[in-house]
């Protein structure tokens, strides 16, 4: 009779992560490089740490979520427990924005880590118009008028911004408290998309309170 037969599974699942954690360590002690996907936690081996850069907290231990935006409406483009680039994903947004809403992008806006070269000449190509700022000394011209760019940053720093907020505030984005991978990634896919539905409604006048025409909160 195999020995985790009458026992919960919890107590197995359990004993294999610190079998692995143990075996990482041991890895570490030998080649004094640092293991991959090492393990943080016995209860929630999946998580690992991921740089935000805030001076708060430079480092936080949950999902990373990349959420191209489209009219004030999310779409979880990549969520992953490991750290990964955003600013290699540029262009799986934009094929998932045509794919979902059968048309053109014609301008987008981001954050700085994603005006790489490729980026630039894949925007380039397309004829997309982006927030990128302009290699080089800006001419006098430029500078007078404005840059078309410095208006897609100012927008999306509006939109993105209440998003995050409306979602960490009122639909527990902020504070994921599950204990495996797939019951955190169904935690975020929900309270993500529980924001859309609330702005879309919102935006057609069914929200209670809110009258007809009014848009959806960013």
């Amino acid at each position: 009779m195999p020995p985790h037969v009458g026992l919960p599974r919890i107590i197995w699942e359990r004993k294999a992560t610190i079998e692995e954690v143990l075996e990482q360590q041991q890895q570490w002690c030998t080649t004094k490089e640092r293991p991959k996907d090492l393990i943080f936690s016995m209860d929630k081996g999946h998580i690992r740490p991921i740089a935000r850069g805030k001076e708060t907290k430079g480092v936080e231990f949950a999902a990373k979520v990349n959420t191209p935006q489209v009219d004030g409406i999310d779409f979880i483009e990549r969520l992953s427990f490991d750290a990964f680039n955003e600013g290699t994903q540029l262009r799986s947004a934009i094929h998932l924005a045509r794919s979902l809403t059968h048309t053109r992008t014609k301008a987008l806006s981001v954050d700085r880590g994603h005006a790489t070269s490729a980026n630039r000449r894949h925007c380039a190509k397309n004829k997309i118009q982006t927030s990128f700022v302009p290699k080089g000394r800006p001419s006098k011209d430029a500078r007078q008028q404005g840059q078309p760019g410095q208006v897609l940053a100012k927008g999306r720093a509006a939109r993105m911004e209440g998003s995050l907020g409306t979602g960490r505030q009122h639909y527990s984005l902020d504070r994921v408290e599950a204990r495996t991978e797939g019951t955190g990634t169904l935690w975020i896919c929900f309270g993500v998309h529980t924001a859309n539905a609330v702005g879309i409604a919102k935006g057609i006048g069914l929200a209670k309170g809110s009258p007809p025409g009014t848009q959806p909160a960013a």
